[in-house]
């Protein structure tokens, strides 16, 4: 997935939306309407030798908080459900699942997570905040628990609306 070189304004935002210095940032994978960071690419190794599996990261804090909010309505435990029931739901989450790989395996072998992507896919809803940072990244129709999670914090916050 492409995403636009980190500039150094972008690390200082970083640090301001995130309460401390980013690490592993290779890239702004996506960017408010403003032109701030709302969703960076990480390394799948950090400077200091640590595994991280976690590609996209939503930075936003609007975004985290809105996110945040549908997380602790218990939803993860629903959508995980119909995981097991909606083969055509877990398919596309799956198909997402390997999108997610195949993005970070572009940035580098890391054998200790091979395999594992992020946010609990393929079977089951762990962060709605990595499917919501995928779903920025990858645009429409790749992660389709991340489209869905957008769709319910539309009220609260939007990709299309500044709230920097």
């Amino acid at each position: 997935m492409p995403s636009t070189p980190v500039t150094d304004r972008d690390l200082e935002v970083l640090a301001e939306q995130l309460g401390r210095p980013p690490r592993g940032v290779v890239g702004v994978a996506a960017r408010c309407v403003c032109g701030r960071p709302l969703v960076v690419r990480t390394a799948p190794r950090l400077d200091d030798g640590t595994p991280f599996p976690t590609t996209y990261y939503l930075t936003n804090p609007q975004a985290v908080a809105a996110v945040s909010t549908l997380e602790a309505s218990g939803l993860m435990k629903e959508w995980t459900a119909r995981l097991e029931h909606d083969d055509e739901l877990a398919a596309a989450y799956r198909r997402a699942h390997e999108a997610y790989l195949a993005d970070r395996e572009e940035l580098g072998h890391v054998e200790e997570i091979a395999g594992i992507s992020a946010g609990g896919m393929p079977t089951r809803v762990k962060c709605l905040h990595v499917l919501v940072g995928h779903a920025l990244a990858a645009g429409p129709g790749v992660n389709p628990l991340g489209d869905e999670a957008l769709a319910l914090i539309r009220e609260t916050w939007r990709p299309d609306r500044c709230t920097c």
